[in-house]
């Protein structure tokens, strides 16, 4: 009967014109972090919905929007995107609006989407899915001692061996400065200032010769199971996936963690617009969003998601203690500014490119 009725949905479709309507293309980040969001919103969603799910990866899914709408050659429904990157693009026009309490479900007990989701959710053409953070870890099988502090990843007397780093300027700056000894809670301020951003760049020069650069988030694990770093900045879910899934002897150091947040975004001129809402609506609803969290230690940015996360899909691994956000880890975190990379990222990041180049 099932099979049936899908059948007839698409004679129907092909009848007025529009079949290829009944699909949705998402960009995403690939690996784990895709495989989380194809079982807990792409699965669900075609069963409740009928419409298909294709799944793109990219290095960054910000990259391609601008180039594909400025043609006029939009392929992308929905993408995946950095909060940074929700709000340039959105500047730039490039995105389609966002209405939380009209675009989005709301809570199972009735609280409206704008009162439901944790604060920093939203933009004028996003919503977060996901908080998510950059840690430090390592390798305990290639590293001689305990390093506990994001200094360590820094020191190479102490602690010898290459340390794999994000090629881009954000994110890698801020860890250079507490690195050099900045608290989390001045680290905005001082790379505002032209002595702070100074003082990143000479942190990074104390190790620039030991950097093995990455661009995508599969990389870091692998980097680190292969012994070609023994440290390495990394997305936590990617490392939680190796250590547990995979078994290897992986250890993530809290201190100095950037936080952030994933955004879903419209493309402008997205070809199939009107599913890409409902695709926006089902995936950052509640149920959905908690049980992302059975595939990857990134928490849901709903709070009435967070009581329904429970074990991860080993059955046994209680997913809350793994989260960013669990209070053990948020002792020195640092809250990614998105606004002060929307306003810096072009300068920041030529200065960052000239120094890679010298």
């Amino acid at each position: 009967m099932k099979k049936v009725l899908v059948l007839s949905t698409a004679i129907a479709g092909l009848a007025a014109g529009s079949a290829s309507a009944q699909s949705v293309t998402v960009l995403s980040w690939g690996g784990s972090y895709e495989k989380s969001q194809v079982e807990a919103y792409n699965k669900p969603f075609t069963e409740a919905t009928g419409i298909s799910v294709n799944m793109e990866a990219a290095d960054n899914p910000a990259t391609p929007i601008k180039a594909q709408v400025e043609a006029n050659n939009v392929s992308i429904d929905v993408a995946d995107v950095e909060k940074s990157d929700a709000i340039r693009l959105c500047d730039e026009g490039l995105l389609e609006p966002l209405d939380p309490d009209t675009d989005l479900a709301a809570a199972p007990d009735g609280t409206p989407a704008s009162d439901d989701f944790i604060d920093g959710s939203f933009t004028d053409c996003g919503v977060a899915n996901i908080v998510w953070s950059t840690v430090m870890s390592y390798n305990t099988d290639k590293v001689d001692g305990d390093p506990t502090t994001i200094a360590d990843f820094f020191d190479t007397t102490k602690y010898p061996g290459k340390r794999g780093l994000r090629k881009s300027a954000k994110g890698t700056l801020e860890f250079a400065l507490m690195g050099a000894g900045v608290p989390a809670s001045d680290v905005y301020k001082e790379l505002g200032t032209q002595e702070g951003v100074d003082k990143a760049f000479a942190e990074l020069d104390k190790i620039k010769g030991d950097v093995v650069w990455w661009d995508a988030g599969a990389q870091p694990p692998q980097l680190l199971a292969d012994g070609e770093v023994v440290m390495s900045t990394a997305y936590n879910g990617r490392i939680f996936n190796a250590k547990v899934a995979e078994d290897q002897p992986f250890k993530i150091v809290w201190d100095g963690q950037l936080l952030d947040f994933d955004f879903f975004v419209i493309p402008k001129g997205a070809p199939h617009l009107k599913e890409a809402k409902e695709y926006l609506k089902f995936a950052t609803g509640t149920k959905p969003l908690a049980d992302q969290a059975k595939w990857i230690s990134y928490g849901p940015a709903r709070k009435s998601s967070a009581p329904m996360v429970g074990l991860y899909e080993d059955g046994k691994t209680e997913m809350g203690p793994e989260m960013p956000t669990a209070p053990d880890n948020m002792t020195n975190a640092l809250v990614n500014d998105s606004e002060f990379w929307a306003d810096h990222d072009t300068e920041l990041s030529e200065r960052f490119n000239a120094w890679l180049s010298s």
